[in-house]
């Protein structure tokens, strides 16, 4: 009789203790899903003090629980869940519960669908990328600069530092993106970087689920989507499933050992990134590759633990749902664990089939790049499902023409040749091309404050086959003079703030050779809108000679003739070297200076410029 009592008691004060040892949920993620997704399985972290004492219950019509995980840190709780396709949206109840009975409950949320959120349209080759770093370009709520209780404070005198653009900036200059001519925004991270110095990048995320206070609210992320899509504009997300800053919340309480990579041991990654297409490789130095830290600020997240993996998958899928993205560029994507990359982008695509993403592997060699493109046949077997990449070697081989001086005679070589590559991609049209962005100095830089070369580089990004993208300040000639320093080369964007004394939205105090360059940028923004033929066109290019490289764009309704001349006199062009393509054309019309060219006799192509003629 003592001891049924005595086991009685024990039993009482277990469940008394279980129940207040969970004070409160600290948090669940993801915050919320929707029904009708493609994929029904869904995944809950749950996070709050000695969490797994508990057990979860859910009773709403359509939703099971498939599987409770508890891990080794008793403060966290993964819960599978099978949402069925004919679930209704609402709010579920989940109660957990200690020795039968309710210690704690959430409400959880799911919502409806958009119409036609599954068959969304990613961007494509008739797009243009602004691509913007949004603590530069505009201060449209000086209110938000500085947050109480973030770690950095707003210095607008530090290179370095926060100086307080943000997405109401954004939102306040749509009309200007818009009447440039671009049709797509790609924004630097603006999820929470609450780190001590050098957080205005973006790239030490301390939240997945939550937008930087000093940029806005997930909300005003949202509506800048919402509001650039009324005037044609695509929203781009940068996401990062490599790494995450040292001062996000989960640092400090580790749901597992082997979720963070090396997490006891500082290792950094050695970046070299044909390891993984190496056959001669050894698997230490994949390793160290795969698993190494960027820098001491940025833990490196293990995408081989399962729960790991779902977790930035889940978010990923999140975030284009919540947001309405129309893309995503991947930043680092060799980096993480490359199966595990093409699982991820396997899941985005299934739910998303229209959907697009670009992403970054910087290597100059094509053949390092086209790896990780969709269709790739590798030798290691290794399928990607990436539709595009970042061009890094058109990039370089664009600069290297550029400066190649004139009197070799044959200075666009590199560029022709490195076009000529593009027998290595599956689908070269799909990659996106670009003459510089936030990591290397602006083009106006590595052409020397050179304008006649700045503006065949954007004639040839603007024409060439891929989908363009531009850095916010390309068009009024912004630069990084004597310096590669990003901080300098993430410049304020001049008018973003109050009291600038140059603004170029509204073309105040510009320099005239800044109001041509933003006059030229906009032209060509603006007719590449509708040149079908640089869209989707074929390209035949010629091998260039006297300093002259030439090639067509041409489809089944237009035919553009682009020509770049670096010589410091006009060159003499004779029709009959292309007749191939002109096919007895006899006149153009000169996009630039909308001028009428005779083409079936030689004509002159001015010295030092480009010309884009758009053939009748």
């Amino acid at each position: 009789m003592k001891l049924g009592k005595l086991l009685l008691l024990a039993t009482i004060l277990t469940g008394a203790f279980r129940m207040s040892a969970a004070d409160q949920i600290s948090r669940i993620e993801p915050p919320n899903w929707w029904t009708g997704m493609k994929n029904p399985k869904l995944q809950l972290l749950v996070h709050g003090n000695r969490i797994n004492n508990l057990d979860p219950r859910i009773d709403y019509p359509g939703v099971t629980i498939d599987r409770v995980i508890k891990v080794e840190n008793a403060n966290y709780l993964f819960i599978d869940l099978v949402i069925a396709p004919a679930t209704k949206p609402g709010t579920l109840r989940i109660d957990f519960l200690a020795n039968g009975s309710i210690a704690e409950s959430h409400n959880y949320a799911l919502l409806d669908r958009e119409p036609g959120s599954a068959e969304r349209k990613g961007f494509d080759n008739a797009d243009v990328m602004y691509l913007i770093t949004p603590d530069r370009f505009a201060n449209g709520d000086p209110a938000n600069d500085e947050v109480a209780g973030m770690r950095e404070k707003p210095n607008r005198a530090n290179i370095g530092g926060r100086h307080g653009g943000d997405i109401e900036g954004i939102r306040k200059n749509l009309d200007y993106i818009s009447k440039m001519g671009f049709t797509a925004i790609w924004l630097n991270p603006v999820l929470e970087n609450d780190m001590q110095a050098y957080s205005y990048h973006g790239y030490s995320t301390t939240d997945f689920y939550k937008v930087d206070p000093r940029f806005g609210t997930n909300e005003s992320y949202r509506q800048l989507s919402r509001e650039a899509k009324t005037r044609g504009i695509k929203m781009i997300m940068d996401m990062i499933v490599n790494h995450c800053g040292t001062e996000h919340w989960w640092m400090k309480d580790l749901p597992m050992e082997d979720w963070i990579n090396n997490a006891r041991t500082y290792v950094e990654t050695n970046h070299k990134k044909t390891l993984l297409q190496d056959p001669h490789g050894s698997e230490a130095d994949k390793r160290i590759f795969t698993d190494g830290w960027f820098v001491p600020t940025m833990p490196d997240m293990n995408q081989r633990n399962d729960l790991m993996a779902v977790y930035l998958t889940q978010n990923s899928i999140w975030w284009v749902e919540y947001a309405g993205l129309d893309g995503i560029r991947m930043d680092t994507y060799p980096y993480p664990d490359m199966d595990y990359m093409s699982e991820w982008t396997k899941a985005l695509m299934a739910e998303y089939p229209n959907f697009n993403i670009v992403g970054e592997e910087w290597h100059e060699n094509p053949a390092i790049v086209a790896y990780w493109q969709r269709g790739k046949i590798n030798p290691n077997g290794y399928k990607s499902y990436l539709k595009s990449l970042m061009d890094f070697p058109m990039q370089s081989a664009l600069s290297q023409s550029l400066n190649m001086p004139e009197q070799y005679g044959e200075s666009w070589s590199k560029l022709y040749e490195t076009l000529s590559f593009d027998f290595l991609y599956p689908a070269p049209n799909d990659l996106v091309v670009f003459p510089d962005n936030h990591d290397m100095s602006r083009i106006f830089t590595q052409v020397n404050e050179d304008y006649d070369l700045f503006r065949m580089a954007v004639a040839y990004i603007l024409t060439t086959r891929g989908v363009p993208q531009l850095y916010y300040g390309t068009e009024v000639l912004m630069k990084n003079p004597g310096t590669g320093d990003h901080g300098v080369i993430r410049s304020d964007f001049p008018g973003g703030w109050s009291g600038d004394a140059v603004n170029g939205f509204t073309g105040s105090g510009l320099t005239d050779r800044q109001k041509a360059a933003q006059a030229y940028v906009q032209k060509l923004l603006q007719w590449r809108k509708n040149a079908t033929a640089v869209h989707f066109g074929k390209l035949v290019h010629f091998v260039p000679k006297g300093n002259v490289y030439v090639y067509f764009r041409f489809d089944s309704r237009q035919k553009v003739m682009v020509l770049l001349n670096k010589n410091r006199e006009a060159a003499t062009v004779d029709p009959a070297r292309f007749a191939e393509i002109l096919s007895g054309a006899t006149s153009a019309t000169d996009i630039i200076t909308g001028k009428t060219i005779r083409i079936d006799a030689t004509f002159q192509i001015p010295a030092r410029s480009p010309m884009i003629l758009q053939i009748e």
